[in-house]
């Protein structure tokens, strides 16, 4: 797909009404909300039926006008995620959109080779999986287990790469992008050597995208079994949290009823004191690993151009590699202290 042909047949410069014919032929949205969710739209995200595709299409002209060489997917229905994921705010949704891509450029360890069959070694380690039942909110819940990773196995690049390719599946979804996730981190056995692998680079890095670049509304972070080492952990991760972010992380230590309180047992695996029985990785693991041509259909469409220079970037490179490397220095102190 070519960012700058595309503008340029969408763009409404391009003059009479004759000029329609030469129109690209988007995907038609159709909506797959239930009425109840469309109102929650409504209510919680500024969403309005009768305005939608006028939105979509005045984010889409932003775009061809302020980032004409973006190299961005303009479908409704993707351009639709990143409305929703700020409320039908143009000028945020907008950022958000660059973002995205500014991420993916700037992190190649990450984005290069991106499909699920790259990372299948963390999918069959159980690192990161999401629970086959929804929440009463109707959210997703995203497991992540940090203990399932072995370091001399592979980087923690690989689990970034997993845990990224998990959202993007599901974000696919319209009642998800309503809706929003929530994650369940279980930290036991998470011991210092593991801990000193996510420096201040690599957190300013994953929060800069969960935060600011990828078009998902996080709900709730659920820690559990967590070692005191996490307190040098947070401590690295907190500075780069918005506080309405930070304000939905909730520690249970190894307090399952506490767990509860947020997450309801019956659908959650046996071994977080739920009903759902064990805790079963193979379905979700099926269901990314055939996701695979949609994959690579999407991300060939999503590559930035080498000779793109999209301003207001979120990484500013270099310089924020050396002041991550110097708070990693002064921050290995409170690691092994806290251990």
């Amino acid at each position: 797909m070519s960012g700058d042909s595309d503008c340029t047949r969408t763009s409404p410069s391009a003059g009479s009404p004759s000029d329609n014919e030469f129109l690209p032929d988007w995907p038609k949205y159709v909506c797959s909300l239930s009425p109840d969710l469309v109102t929650k739209a409504r209510e919680e995200l500024q969403e309005k039926p009768e305005w939608r595709l006028r939105d979509v299409q005045a984010l889409r002209d932003m775009v061809c006008k302020d980032y004409p060489s973006l190299g961005t997917c303009l479908d409704d229905a993707f351009l639709l995620r990143f409305l929703r994921a700020r409320k039908f705010d143009y000028d945020r949704a907008l950022q958000l959109l660059v973002n995205y891509h500014t991420c993916r450029r700037t992190w190649p360890e990450v984005f290069s080779n991106l499909k699920p069959s790259a990372i299948k070694p963390v999918l069959e380690s159980g690192f990161v999986t999401v629970l086959p039942h929804r929440d009463p909110q109707g959210r997703h819940v995203v497991c992540i287990r940090p203990d399932r990773w072995t370091p001399s196995n592979y980087p923690i690049t690989e689990n970034i790469r997993a845990i990224y390719l998990t959202l993007e599946k599901l974000i696919q979804s319209e009642e998800t992008q309503v809706n929003g996730i929530v994650i369940l981190a279980d930290y036991k056995g998470v011991s210092l050597s593991k801990a000193s692998h996510f420096g201040p680079f690599v957190a300013k890095k994953v929060i800069g995208i969960l935060q600011d670049g990828f078009p998902i509304r996080i709900k709730a972070v659920n820690i559990i079994n967590e070692p005191r080492i996490f307190k040098g952990i947070f401590a690295i991760i907190k500075p780069f949290l918005k506080e309405k972010i930070a304000n939905r992380f909730f520690l249970h230590g190894c307090d399952l009823n506490s767990l509860h309180q947020n997450i309801p047992p019956v659908i959650l695996p046996e071994e977080y004191g739920g009903t759902a029985g064990k805790l079963d990785i193979s379905a979700w693991n099926e269901l990314l690993l055939a996701s695979e041509e949609d994959f690579l259909h999407d991300f060939s469409e999503l590559v930035l151009p080498c000779d793109s220079s999209p301003h207001d970037l979120l990484v500013s490179g270099d310089a924020d590699e050396k002041q991550c490397d110097d708070s990693l220095r002064g921050m290995k102190p409170q690691l092994y202290y806290c251990y």
